[in-house]
């Protein structure tokens, strides 16, 4: 029996990288990227500058990851994010359309429906993303959903929360930092919910929607079961790090006063980060394990963050 065929844009990434191994040995992989081709036939790799319908051809699903991801420092031109995010989604969805694949992934992010939540997050949310990243990915999934659908192919956009796994240096790691250094935790009093996505969890939903095509198109939300509160987060640092964790519970107008005078002396604590740490922003998983016909997800949420937490050692 011939072995499917995948085309994955962004494989080098983070995400591109472990879904590649989760992959592997399903699926024929293939994938489009800006460097020079490493790949051992031409059927394997194509550069976005030779990229045509011929090459997207027989496959069974075509995963979008590649973009520019959300610049925390807040540096980037707000063009970029539309050039990569949406004009770079829009044309690779037109050759879709043209092609014989069946399915199309589009990584799009719960940014493009709110930067703040204020309850939970569902996916029948009315959007209003105020950053140049997450309009550029609303306005790539209005593109998609503008667009005229041929019968037998589905379209699914994919929504993740803060996704994590062993190898992951981001907004993790920074905390990690923070608790090995041995300083205190000073916001236990704020009993926050987050929601984590592990990429262990993102690879088992991708795999069950090729896997089963009686399963609609649309989009979906990915999260971990449970969300947990950054305090409990530093605990689980703290256990990885096997350490008794170190928790301050200082008056939250105290640190509130303390922020905005960090504001102006450049301190390291200012409103944006304590906003960032002790925000809450909860994202429903419901209509993703309805789906899948499942009732939770394979690695549950403290497991994987344990996990990436014992990969920063």
């Amino acid at each position: 029996m011939t072995m499917q065929r995948l085309v994955i844009t962004g494989k080098s990434g983070f995400v591109g990288q472990n879904l590649a191994r989760y992959l592997q040995g399903r699926y024929r992989l293939a994938s489009i990227g800006r460097g020079p081709s490493t790949a051992v036939s031409q059927d394997d790799y194509c550069q976005w500058d030779d990229l045509s319908t011929d090459f997207l051809n027989d496959a069974t699903a075509v995963i979008h990851l590649a973009g520019k991801a959300h610049d925390v420092r807040g540096t980037s031109n707000a063009d970029e994010y539309f050039a990569s995010n949406t004009e770079l989604t829009s044309r690779l969805f037109d050759l879709f359309l043209q092609s014989t694949a069946r399915d199309f992934v589009f990584f799009s992010s719960v940014k493009a429906i709110a930067d703040e939540v204020s309850d939970v997050l569902y996916e029948t949310a009315e959007p209003s993303p105020q950053t140049p990243y997450g309009r550029s990915k609303l306005a790539a999934e209005q593109y998609i959903a503008g667009r005229q659908l041929p019968s037998g192919k589905r379209v699914f956009i994919l929504r993740p929360s803060m996704i994590h796994g062993p190898g992951n240096r981001g907004n993790l790691n920074l905390l990690y930092r923070f608790v090995r250094s041995g300083i205190p935790y000073p916001l236990a009093a704020f009993q926050n919910k987050r929601s984590f996505l592990s990429v262990e969890n993102l690879c088992f939903a991708v795999a069950a929607l090729l896997e089963h095509p009686s399963i609609p198109g649309g989009p979906y939300q990915l999260a971990d079961d449970d969300a947990l509160s950054t305090t409990e987060v530093v605990r689980l640092i703290a256990e990885g790090l096997h350490r008794t964790s170190r928790l301050w519970s200082l008056p939250p107008r105290l640190l509130q006063t303390a922020a905005r005078a960090g504001d102006t002396l450049r301190l390291p604590l200012n409103t944006d980060r304590l906003r960032k740490l002790t925000e809450n922003y909860v994202v429903d998983n419901h209509k993703i394990k309805d789906a899948l016909k499942i009732q939770s997800f394979p690695v549950e949420a403290r497991e994987g963050l344990l996990k990436t937490i014992r990969s920063f050692e």
